[in-house]
């Protein structure tokens, strides 16, 4: 029924595609539309009615009588969701509580109605439909793919209602659209054991060679699936040629049952494998799936760090953004692969732009999506039917230029993700860019890296905490400290002012291999779903690698401290 279906939805796509650029050259138009319709739904909700939204009649008049607000202003409202209110911030009922990971900040819960709902699978669709075109215009194509994120639910608050990541949401509640697009059977998903889920989902999809994609919610994740068909090649092609599932996956009894029904031998495509282990020495996407034609992932912020392995193990296979989106909705849509700028998603919310002059006032004035400057920095507002108005989710974003009349955006940081050994606000977006530059110029690959703070000076040093591969080595530290300093100076002008007589000399630490491992399960352990994980690049947490093993510490001969 798939091969059936799959060229119906991506027909599907393309239209719904080819109505969002149509929509793009009205796009003031399009977003006075939406909320219009938003305020009429919810104007005889509790917060409806506290803002008045029924006598709304304008852009404007919602600017002046609706505050911006961040979360702990909604935290209450949702708190009473959870336990059961009705038409709270939401005139329909609410279905389903997106829970955030909490790995950048404190963890949120984010109601989601159908309405919601489908305004998300509408911009997923787009998406599609974009994807779909770039890749007929390389003469690829698009088809099925390969997902191990969870559908494992967290649980229920005690008003019924389940809760858990949005990626949980999404695919359970879009269940025949996953069921679509999945190279194996939905099922695979179902284990809550990330080892064993990433194991069935890698062992169903070797047994495709027509695989045409990979994605996941970030960069490291998509890499960390390299490492696992690398690390298990050998198991999973014996289970391709005797048709069992290994002894020692985690699942339930009815759950091993269903899949090992769909499961059956192949000692041709085993073979297939075998030889591709023999002669490369390893599995990897681009050797095992020679049709492999896109990956979908997160783009802007700090991937591009993540992107300089990917040639390693996907060889030039094109990288799709997808959706700029988090738990509270969706921003943007990418228009083409191999691409960090995305289109204001003007169908998905009504989306406002505070200019950098504002960051700093208490009552910072915004312009709109046709009104923001190409080359400028905003943080971005939103008000969609998840019920909060013009939130504050606090994402800055660069404007890179126009698509028709809708404003191609690309994330850069999240305020709040700075760093300061005095006041000079250092980003996660300056820090990976200096990064990546010494990766090329030092022949590097990093495994991970994180600035810190040190403890004992005041004003602190810039800790640059590195991790090398095992086969990899720093034959010149201190020069790579050296360089680290004046990239930074070189593109952060209030770090090169402040380091002149403010900010000491940063310093260098080798951690020892597997360190960022362990930040890894400790992240898992604080409840981290594995298909969030995330590092910070750069961290004002001064005890947040606590307990990892430094090898060696490097320091400038200005450093006197």
């Amino acid at each position: 029924m798939s091969n059936f279906v799959l060229p119906i939805l991506v027909a599907l796509a393309r239209r719904t595609k080819d109505n969002f650029v149509r929509k793009t050259d009205q796009a003031l138009a399009t977003q006075e539309q939406y909320l219009q319709q938003l305020l009429v739904a919810y104007q005889d909700t509790e917060l409806g009615q506290q803002y008045k939204l029924r006598e709304i009649k304008s852009i404007d008049q919602f600017r002046s009588r609706v505050p911006i607000l961040p979360y702990s202003s909604y935290e209450p409202y949702a708190e009473r969701i959870a336990q059961g209110e009705k038409n709270i911030l939401t005139a329909d009922p609410v279905v389903y509580l997106n829970l955030t990971s909490g790995s950048t900040g404190t963890k949120k819960l984010i109601p989601v109605t159908k309405r919601f709902q489908n305004s998300l699978r509408k911009a997923n669709l787009t998406s599609i439909g974009f994807l779909s075109d770039a890749l007929r215009t390389r003469k690829s194509r698009f088809g099925k793919m390969l997902l191990t994120n969870s559908v494992d639910l967290l649980g229920r608050t005690s008003g019924g209602i389940e809760y858990g990541p949005a990626s949980v949401g999404v695919i359970r509640m879009g269940k025949f659209l996953a069921e679509q697009l999945l190279a194996y059977p939905f099922e695979a998903l179902l284990p809550a054991h990330s080892l064993s889920r990433h194991y069935l989902c890698l062992l169903f999809a070797l047994r495709n060679p027509a695989l045409r994609g990979m994605a996941a919610n970030f960069p490291m994740l998509l890499l960390r699936m390299c490492g696992y068909l690398e690390k298990y090649g050998e198991e999973l092609i014996e289970d391709i040629e005797t048709g069992e599932l290994a002894n020692w996956l985690k699942l339930e009894p009815e759950l091993r049952v269903k899949l090992e029904r769909q499961w059956s031998p192949d000692p041709l495509r085993a073979a297939q494998l075998r030889q591709i282990l023999r002669t490369e020495g390893r599995l990897t996407p681009q050797a095992v799936w020679t049709h492999l034609s896109y990956l979908g992932t997160a783009r802007g912020g700090t991937s591009d760090f993540y992107f300089q392995r990917f040639p390693d193990y996907f060889g030039d296979t094109p990288v799709f953004g997808g959706a700029y989106s988090s738990a509270e909705g969706t921003f943007g849509i990418y228009p083409d692969v191999n691409t960090d700028g995305s289109v204001l998603a003007i169908e998905s919310g009504f989306f406002e732009f505070i200019p950098q002059d504002q960051w700093d006032t208490n009552h910072p004035s915004t312009v709109l999506a046709t009104e923001v400057k190409v080359g400028e920095r905003y943080r971005i507002l939103m008000t969609n039917y998840s019920g909060f108005y013009r939130y504050d989710i606090g994402d800055v974003v660069e404007v890179l230029g126009f698509y028709n009349r809708a404003p191609i955006l690309v994330f850069r940081y999240r305020t709040g993700g700075v760093l300061s050994s005095t006041t000079e606000k250092t980003t996660e977006f300056h820090v990976t860019r200096v990064i990546e530059a010494l990766q090329k110029e030092f022949n590097l690959s990093l495994t991970d890296f994180c600035i810190t703070l040190s403890e004992d000076v005041i004003p602190a040093h810039y800790l640059v905490n590195i991790e090398l591969p095992p086969d990899q080595s720093l034959a010149e530290p201190q020069a790579f400290l050296s360089r680290f300093d004046d990239r930074l100076k070189e593109i952060h002008t209030s770090y090169e002012v402040k380091r002149r007589d403010q900010v000491p000399a940063p310093r260098l630490r080798l951690l020892a291999p597997g360190s960022f491992a362990i930040l890894q399960q400790r992240q898992l352990q604080r409840g981290i779903p594995d298909s969030q994980l995330k590092f910070p690049h750069l961290s004002e947490d001064r005890q947040f690698l606590t307990g990892l093993r430094v090898e060696q510490e490097i320091r400038l001969p200005d450093d006197r401290h």
